[in-house]
């Protein structure tokens, strides 16, 4: 059994673009208030903040939004430990920036730090179970529960049962409707949520033995990096020389001993509007929109505004934000395509 506290890594990366007009370069989705009073942040620092099993967290930011995240720490009253990423690298050399600084046998559990988990107990017990397999040296996806057949998500097949999760028999790319309707109905698919469990030493060995050059040059760049307080900079040199590359793609799909535990917790990584609107309580017709605003005879609309009053009269599947002087209104199947308008990227 692993006694030792497990050790949440909060990444703090993207734009968030695909919720423009609300999430902006200055202030992007993590640290917005989208579901509840608390920000998405802040959601996953709490879900993190039972002492008894776990350790202080470690977040993994740019410097753009490092007063942004001590502000929100603050008012949470919380401590941590926070890596000042020199430049955006994806999410392998960010775990191994952080894997770098714990102890070799720390298990380290990763988080996107924009996410959101309705049952926190769920997670918890999912937590446990990674945090065991993770101390047998797997490499550990939380698999999380589908519920219909997602087309925006890859996945997890399940392999052989092991203590508490499954060996990964395959990770599979985002699928068709039709690919996504079959894995579906097999019950052997899980999404890949973007959650993992490690033993740092474990993490930072396999990817010496799939991506050399990143741990080397992420080895040098924390050797070279320097202290300021609860800060952490690596050596700019250093890591800006890493070619950027996901965990999944670096290590979690080249390791012999990749595992996945099952994780049914109402996730959503809130990846657009629509999304959104699934994870928030709406009305009988499915409907979501401030007091202000007026819906007739409409379905499945969300309705969020800073100010001006919405009204809208017979419209069904639809997304409509006001945010000071910027308005979207897009089709529930649009909402992906947010990402794409020129409007988040003048921000």
């Amino acid at each position: 059994m692993t006694s030792a506290k497990i050790h949440p890594v909060i990444l703090c990366g993207g734009a968030g673009t695909r919720l423009w007009p609300v999430s902006r370069r200055d202030k992007p989705k993590p640290f917005l208030p989208l579901i509840g009073e608390m920000t998405l942040f802040q959601q996953a620092i709490e879900r993190t903040s039972d002492t008894s099993q776990f350790a202080a967290p470690m977040i993994v930011a740019g410097e753009a939004h490092a007063d942004l995240i001590e502000q929100q720490l603050a008012e949470m009253h919380c401590t941590a430990r926070l890596i000042i990423e020199p430049a955006a690298r994806n999410t392998a050399p960010a775990i191994a920036l952080a894997a770098a600084r714990l102890d070799p046998a720390a298990i380290m559990l990763v988080c996107p730090s924009d996410h959101h988990i309705a049952d926190t107990s769920a997670f918890c017990a999912a937590a446990r179970a990674a945090a065991e397999l993770a101390g047998q040296d797997y490499l550990v996806s939380f698999g999380i529960a589908a519920d219909r057949p997602e087309t925006g998500y890859g996945y997890l097949r399940r392999g052989e049962p092991l203590p508490g999760g499954f060996a990964i028999e395959r990770f599979v790319e985002k699928p068709d409707l039709a690919t996504a309707q079959s894995y579906l109905e097999s019950g052997e698919y899980s999404w890949n949520g973007g959650i993992f469990a490690f033993r740092a030493g474990a993490f930072l060995d396999e990817l010496a033995r799939h991506r050399p050059d990143i741990a080397e040059l992420v080895r040098r760049a924390v050797d070279d990096g320097r202290e300021d307080g609860a800060r952490f900079s690596p050596s700019d040199e250093a890591f800006a020389a890493i070619s950027g590359e996901s965990v999944d793609y670096a290590v979690m799909e080249n390791t012999a001993r990749a595992a996945m535990v099952p994780a049914d917790m109402g996730w959503s990584d809130i990846g657009n509007w629509a999304a959104l609107h699934d994870a928030l309580q709406g009305d009988a017709g499915g409907n979501v929109a401030p007091e202000n605003s007026e819906l007739a005879d409409c379905k499945n609309v969300l309705a969020i505004s800073d100010g001006p009053r919405i009204s809208a009269i017979g419209l069904e599947d639809v997304c409509i934000i006001v945010d000071g002087d910027e308005v979207l209104v897009t089709t529930r199947d649009g909402a992906q395509k947010v990402g794409k308008l020129s409007g988040p990227n003048e921000q």
